[in-house]
C-alpha cells in the first residue's frame, strides 16, 4: 500500500468507525456536513450563509438546505446588519445553542465508550497516534481581516515570489506597497475587505476585494504561498471574495493579471471568469501580456 492508499484507507476506515457516513449521527437526524455546520455557527466563526459555505467548502444550494433544516427545528435566526441591510446575517437561537451543548455530550460519551471497549494495548495505540498527528492536523488554513504586519507581508512576499518565478525587478514591489498603502489609508469598512491566510503563525496567502465603483468591485493582491498550493487553498480565498462582493450588492468583479499567471488564470475560469481584454506590454523589467478579466456576479 503505497502513501496514497494509505490516506485514503485511515479516511474510510475512520468515517466508519465513528459512524460519520450515516444520516442519523449520535440519533439527531444529521449528516456529518449538517453537525459541521452547527458547530461552526456555535464557534461564531462565520456570520453569513456565503461564509459558512466558504469554510465548509460546500455548494451554496447544499448549504441553504442545511439552514432550512435548522430554521424547521427552531435553531436559526437572521437579521438584517444594521450597517448594510442587503447582509443578512445568521445565528444559532437559545434552542440551537441547546442542541449543539446535548450533541457535545452525546459525542463525548460515544467516543468514550467507544475507547473503553478497546483492549489496552489497542486503545493506548490510537491515543498515541492521535496525540502524534494532531499537532499537524490541527494546523487547520483559516482566513483572518488584515491584521498588523500583514500589510509588510505581503509586500515582501510579492516582490520574493514574483522577482524568483517571473523575474520582475522592485518596480513590482513598489507597485504592491502603494496598493497596500492606499487600502490602509482609504479603506472603507463596509464595502472593502482583504484577507490572510493562517495556518497557525504561518503566513499563506492573501486577497483583496476593492470597491471600484458602485457596481464594480476589483479583486487585488490575490497570492498563494507555494507551501499552500494544491490544498484547495486558492479556490476558498476566491469563493470568501466573491461572497463579499455579492453580500455588498456589487453587479460585476474585475481583475487585472498576466498571461504567463497560468494556474490563477485557470482558477479565475473555474470560476466563470471570462477575458475580456490582452494586450503585450512592457513592466517591471519584463515582457508580460497584460489581461483584464470580468465576472458578473448576477442578483442577490
Amino acid at each position: 500500500m503505497d502513501d496514497i492508499d494509505l490516506v485514503r484507507a485511515f479516511n474510510r476506515d475512520w468515517t466508519r468507525a465513528m459512524g460519520l457516513l450515516g444520516r442519523n449521527y449520535l440519533g439527531t437526524g444529521l449528516g456529518v456536513a449538517e453537525v459541521r455546520a452547527v458547530f461552526e455557527l456555535a464557534q461564531g466563526r462565520v456570520a453569513t450563509a456565503r461564509e459558512l459555505a466558504a469554510t465548509l467548502c460546500l455548494d451554496e444550494g447544499h448549504v441553504s438546505r442545511i439552514l432550512g433544516l435548522f430554521e424547521r427545528r427552531g435553531w436559526l435566526c437572521r437579521r438584517t446588519d444594521g450597517r448594510d441591510r442587503r447582509r443578512r446575517e445568521i445565528d444559532l437561537t437559545d434552542a440551537g445553542r441547546a442542541a449543539i451543548a446535548a450533541l457535545e455530550v452525546s459525542s463525548r460519551a460515544d467516543v468514550a465508550h467507544r475507547l473503553a471497549g478497546l483492549p489496552e494495548v489497542r486503545r493506548r495505540a490510537i491515543l498515541d497516534a492521535a496525540r502524534a498527528s494532531r499537532p499537524i492536523l490541527a494546523a487547520e488554513v483559516t482566513l483572518h481581516d488584515l491584521g498588523p504586519g500583514d500589510g509588510g507581508w505581503i509586500i515582501s512576499r510579492h516582490a520574493e515570489l514574483y522577482a524568483q518565478d517571473e523575474g520582475y525587478d522592485q518596480s513590482f514591489e513598489a507597485l504592491v506597497a502603494g496598493i497596500v498603502a492606499e487600502f490602509l489609508r482609504t479603506r472603507d469598512p463596509i464595502c472593502d475587505r482583504a484577507w490572510i491566510a493562517r495556518r497557525g503563525d504561518e503566513r499563506l496567502g492573501s486577497v483583496f476585494c476593492v470597491r471600484e465603483d458602485e457596481d464594480t468591485a476589483r479583486l487585488r493582491l490575490f497570492l498563494l504561498d507555494p507551501r499552500a498550493r494544491g490544498i484547495g487553498l486558492g479556490r476558498r480565498m476566491l469563493s470568501a471574495c466573491l461572497s463579499h462582493a455579492r453580500e455588498r450588492g456589487f453587479r460585476r468583479m474585475v481583475l487585472w493579471t498576466h498571461q504567463s499567471h497560468g494556474a490563477a488564470c485557470a482558477l479565475y475560469a473555474s470560476a466563470g471568469f471570462r477575458m475580456t481584454a490582452e494586450a503585450p506590454a512592457r513592466a517591471f523589467g519584463c515582457d508580460v501580456v497584460d489581461q483584464t478579466w470580468e465576472l458578473d456576479l448576477g442578483p442577490e
